[in-house]
């Protein structure tokens, strides 16, 4: 369990027994953790499963609360734009888009002191990896590359940098905003605004 759900939960890992032929919608009920929250997702064994997927003994289940929002990297230290730049550097290139993401003062109305950003880990580059296959052959690209930072960073610190080369400028463009919404609404990586006097887990799309 990650984010709000971990901390609603008090751990981030349980392990329950399940009658045999159970599916991943007995896994909410099972953990007790009253009304299931709107918009949940499963990955069973680090992949998106449906509701109805049997579940067989020894299977990881993971509960994915909205997604917030990548060579899929991610980095517990600054985000360096420049090693992301050389990584999609290829001599059929004429242009690199770059997006930069950095941390604002202020979020809805609030002051905000700092961003949090947690993610399952192993499951998040093997989704960032798919979305840059997919991005590729949608607009014929040289190459992506995505760094994401975990933890706390501060404000006007970079806290996602991503990289798209391609033949042609527009379609390098394009693919540097596909890549930041995709990685916004599919990636499992949340972060929680901090503020003067309160915290705030923030959903998918943010």
């Amino acid at each position: 369990m990650f984010a709000g759900l971990r901390e609603r939960a008090g751990t981030d890992r349980r392990e329950v027994e399940l009658a045999a032929g159970a599916t991943v919608a007995d896994i909410w009920p099972a953990l007790e953790l009253g009304a299931e929250p709107s918009g949940l997702l499963y990955a069973v064994n680090r992949r998106y499963a449906e509701r109805d997927q049997q579940l067989v003994d020894g299977d990881e289940v993971a509960l994915i609360p909205p997604v917030s929002g990548g060579a899929f990297r991610l980095t517990h230290g600054p985000v360096n734009l420049t090693a992301v730049v050389v990584e999609v550097v290829d001599e059929q290139a004429g242009a690199i888009a770059t997006f930069l993401g950095t941390v604002r003062a202020q979020s809805r109305g609030r002051d905000v002191i700092a961003l949090e950003y947690e993610a399952y880990e192993e499951m998040a580059e093997e989704v960032m990896a798919e979305i840059a296959d997919e991005l590729t052959t949608r607009y014929a690209l040289c190459k992506v590359a995505i760094s994401h930072r975990l933890g706390r960073v501060e404000v006007g610190e970079t806290s996602v940098a991503i990289a798209v080369s391609a033949p042609h400028r527009q379609d390098a463009l394009a693919a540097c905003a596909d890549a930041i919404e995709a990685l916004k609404s599919r990636v499992p990586l949340w972060k929680k605004e901090l503020y003067v006097g309160g915290e705030e887990w923030i959903g998918r799309g943010s």
